[in-house]
């Protein structure tokens, strides 16, 4: 029997893609710039369906990739271009919530499960599921935890591996781990699931995943302030910390950024006019309605007026009004691709050197590509900025800017590295940052990988090409 037609007996003619259009989308990345036409696309609906198709892969010698929403920014869950032959392995048909506990603060929800619903089915038990990004609407579970995905509170309850509890990975055999346990304390070994967090699908599936929930948020306050440095903007983070109140949200955006969102963004409106040279999102919480955020976040900002590092704020009063400020952040990297063509990075460096990665990086690019426009974007609270490099205005070949500006993510990361940083900080390695794991990853902490890669993975039957140079 040839692969398509075992894989068809395991999981139906219906769910065993193979004509050009029906493969088509899982072929290219979201951006568009990694592409790869896999054998075929496999649609499992069960555990024992995804171990059965990995299995059934094994034996016709094809390579496995998990694919999840596929909003991912690093080509992880596209097909190598000239790699081996290679199936995806999407998980949009696991999207069970399995259980939900609301005593124990937990959920057990399948990897094709789309963020957005896990978020809406933890609020409907009166919970919070805290994660939160621009593509939480078409991202889901597995993709999440598979990157390590990020996102604007952070800062806050961490990345998507500081809210799981236990795991089920179908191995790369087609053996099922079953991690599922939901306990906080348990000592009884290495903690298996942060192999497969992170892992980008290169070590397993993961099909199932137990999380930690969070109190409901019961009053939330979000500002929009105008800041004239990054190091004022650190001034405030430091006095929003202080506060007493819970910062779950502090983004830092350049004026440059902000002027292409106001220019492209559809239904955007911009609280403050666009007179300063950086901006700050911020958004406190309490999960108790006596808590007077209202009055920590004005007395703060206050302050830090009084103090010269902030110009002018816009406090929301209403939740249109909150919402609105944080969809010009979401809909900023849809407005930044509408403008030019650009090159970007993904870096971070501990909080309070922040300012100083932003001086560097931008008087190395006004030497290195003085007709570039630098945009700086990003989680502030937890380090991670997005720089990119914008081309010329009326230049709209990414193909020549590229080429032209070929040296600016090495050098970003690079300075990232060198203020104790690192070259990946929420999107993962994928296929475009395997040059910068060679480059700055540690050697020992690369031989550790290649033996874990090897112990699990003898064949490379799992995501080749991906993660390790």
């Amino acid at each position: 029997m040839d692969f398509l037609a075992a894989a068809t007996a395991i999981a139906g003619p219906a769910n065993v893609l193979s004509a050009p259009d029906d493969i088509a989308p899982y072929g290219v990345d979201w951006r568009g710039s990694y592409k790869g036409t896999p054998a075929a696309v496999l649609r499992p609906n069960t555990t024992q369906q995804v171990s059965d198709l990995v299995k059934c892969c094994i034996d016709h010698r094809i390579a496995v990739v998990p694919a999840g929403g596929r909003t991912g920014l690093a080509g992880a869950a596209v097909p190598l271009a000239n790699g081996p032959e290679s199936a995806v392995l999407s998980l949009e048909r696991l999207n069970r919530i399995r259980t939900i506990d609301a005593r124990d603060f937990s959920i057990v929800a399948e990897a094709g499960c789309v963020v957005q619903h896990v978020q809406q089915a933890a609020a409907e038990a009166g919970r919070l599921f805290p994660i939160q990004w621009g593509a939480q609407g078409t991202a889901q579970i597995g993709g999440m935890l598979s990157t390590n995905a990020g996102g604007i509170r952070t800062l806050r309850w961490g990345n998507a591996r500081e809210l799981v509890l236990g795991l089920e990975v179908v191995l790369p055999d087609g053996r099922v781990l079953d991690d599922l346990r939901r306990v906080r304390k348990d000592n009884s070994g290495y903690a298996l699931r942060h192999l497969f967090i992170g892992g980008e699908g290169t070590l397993g599936v993961i099909t199932a995943a137990a999380m930690r929930l969070q109190p409901a948020l019961k009053r939330i306050e979000t500002a929009y302030v105008a800041v004239p440095s990054p190091d004022a903007a650190l001034s405030l983070f430091s006095r929003m910390m202080e506060s007493g109140a819970d910062v779950i949200a502090f983004e830092l955006c350049a004026n440059y950024c902000m002027e292409m969102a106001a220019k492209h963004g559809v239904g955007l409106r911009i609280p403050l006019p666009l007179e300063s040279p950086w901006y700050v999102m911020v958004e406190l919480s309490a999960a108790h309605e006596s808590i007077p955020l209202r009055e920590i976040m004005e007395g703060t900002l206050g302050s830090a007026m009084d103090a010269g590092e902030v110009l002018d704020a816009a406090i929301a009063d209403s939740e249109a009004q909150r919402q609105m400020i944080w969809k010009i952040r979401e809909d900023y990297p849809d407005c930044s691709r509408r403008d030019s063509p650009s090159i970007g990075t993904d870096t971070s460096v501990p909080v309070s050197a922040v300012p100083e990665f932003l001086r560097i990086a931008e008087r190395e690019l006004k030497a290195r590509w003085p007709e570039g426009r630098m945009a700086a974007i990003g989680h502030a609270g937890d380090g991670n900025i997005h720089l990119s490099l914008h081309a010329p205005a009326g230049m709209a070949d990414r193909g020549a800017w590229v080429g032209r500006a070929a040296d600016m993510e090495p050098m970003i990361n690079a300075i990232a590295v060198s203020l104790g940083g690192s070259f990946s900080a929420e999107h993962g390695i994928g296929q475009s940052k395997r040059h910068a794991m060679a480059t700055h990853k540690n050697p020992v902490a690369m031989d550790i990988m290649r033996l874990v890669k090897n112990a699990i993975d003898p064949a490379g039957t799992m995501n080749p090409g991906k993660v390790l140079p």
